[in-house]
Order: C-alpha cells, then structure tokens, then sequence
C-alpha cells in the first residue's frame, strides 16, 4: 500500500475537523450577540413603558387634582348662588354649578381611561421585568458555557494540530505538494472514495484499467474527470480459521 494515499486521506480528515471546530468558534460571538442585542432590544422597551407608565400616574394625579378644583368651585358657586338677588343671577350659578359638573364628568371619563390604561401598563412593566431578570440571568448561563464550549474547542484543535504535525512529517515531498495543490482546488473534499469502482465525487465510472492499477494502490491515481485523488478502501473482515483480516474478496 502507498502510504502517501493513507497519509493525506488522514491529513483531510483532520482538517475538516479542524474547520468544524472554527467554524463552531465563530459560531459562538455571533450567537452571544444574537442574544446581547435582544437584551437590550428588551431593556429598551422596558425603559419606554416604565416612561409612559410615569407619565400615566402623573396624568392622573394632574386629573384628580382638576376634579377636586372644580369640585371646589362648586362649592364656591354654591354658597354665592344663596346670596343671589335676580333669578338671572341664580340661574347664572346653576348654569356655571351645571358647566363644572359636566367639565367633572368628563375628566372622570378621562380618569377612568387612564386607569385601564395604567392596569394594562402595570402589568406590562412587571412582567417584562420578571422576563428582563430571566434573560440576564440567561446571559450569564450563555457567558459561562461559552467559555466552557470555547475551551473545548481550543483543546481540540491543539490536539488536531499535534496529530496533524504527526501525519504531515511522514508525507513525502510529492504528498505534500499533491495536498497543498488539491485542498485548494477542492477544499474538504480532495479525496474520492472510489472503492466500487467509480468516483463518489462527480460520479465518473473508472476505466477498468484504472480501476485495477488503483486495486493495487502502488501509486497515487487522480479521477481522470474531475482531478480528484482516488482512494481505494475495500472493506475487511475477519477470518476465524485464521484468526486474521483481509480485503474482502470482490466476487462481481
């Protein structure tokens, strides 16, 4: 067997692990802040209705204290009505007694508006602030095991890079040259299994003079279609008579 062929399915097979894992890095600060957005989207809003929900109670304050002028008023208007000395004159403080009653009903009307209104708002800035303690805390879960996730990832890696260190000494230069050249034309996927006699990669059938010089993998084979490497990896099994493993005879 070439060892080369061995060597540089090895080599892809590290390095597309290697990919997964960065790729998985990267994954993790956009997610983090996915998440630190939609907390301050949340803080945001929360800030509005607690402006608003302010600025409700204020209303009502400045309402009650309209009701209480005018029912002062009233009471004015009442005890200057005794001292009336016309009938126009009286009827001049009932229509006056009768215009502040209506001016009272209507920003009753309005209190009671703004009391559905502050119910609602109540209830709405409440329970955005049981969400908001939630997703803080939330934040801080995420904080944490993507620190852990970060780690692991970075362990990995080195530990890939080490292997990846150990594979690449073995290669010889053309191996090399052949990997540097082909990974980049066909990152990730350089070598075709081609073990059924045609190349998983762009599905040519392999002339069956090809076929048999890649059985005997003493040299290193490209797809004569799409310039891949070929790999020949028959399966084995276990001979119990003999207690060894073998190539899988192909009886087709």
């Amino acid at each position: 067997m070439l060892p080369d062929i061995e060597l540089l399915v090895s080599l892809e097979g590290l390095d597309l692990r290697a990919a997964e894992h960065k790729k998985q890095l990267d994954e993790i600060p956009k997610e983090f802040v996915k998440v630190r957005d939609g907390l301050a989207t949340h803080k945001r809003r929360l800030d509005s209705d607690r402006a608003t929900l302010g600025k409700a109670k204020t209303d009502r304050k400045l309402l009650d204290t309209e009701i209480a002028a005018l029912v002062q008023k009233i009471e004015k208007l009442k005890d200057q009505m005794t001292g009336a000395k016309t009938n126009e004159q009286y009827h001049a403080f009932q229509k006056e007694i009768g215009y502040c009653q209506e001016q009272i009903r209507k920003v009753e009307d309005r209190v009671l508006e703004l009391m559905s209104l502050l119910e609602g708002l109540d209830s709405a800035v409440s329970n955005s602030e049981g969400r908001l303690k939630e997703e803080e805390a939330e934040i801080e879960r995420f904080r944490a095991e993507a620190k852990q996730q970060i780690a692991q990832h970075q362990k990995h890696l080195a530990e890939i890079e080490r292997q990846r260190t150990e594979v690449s000494t073995k290669l010889t230069r053309p191996g090399a040259a052949i990997y540097a050249k082909l990974s980049r034309r066909y990152p990730g996927s350089m070598v075709s299994d081609a073990t059924k006699g045609q190349c998983t990669a762009c599905q040519l059938v392999l002339r069956p003079q090809l076929f048999q010089d890649l059985r005997k993998r003493d040299k290193m084979l490209m797809c004569e279609n799409c310039g891949r490497l070929l790999h020949y990896n028959p399966a084995t099994e276990f001979d119990p008579q003999t207690g060894s493993s073998g190539s899988r005879v192909d009886m087709t």
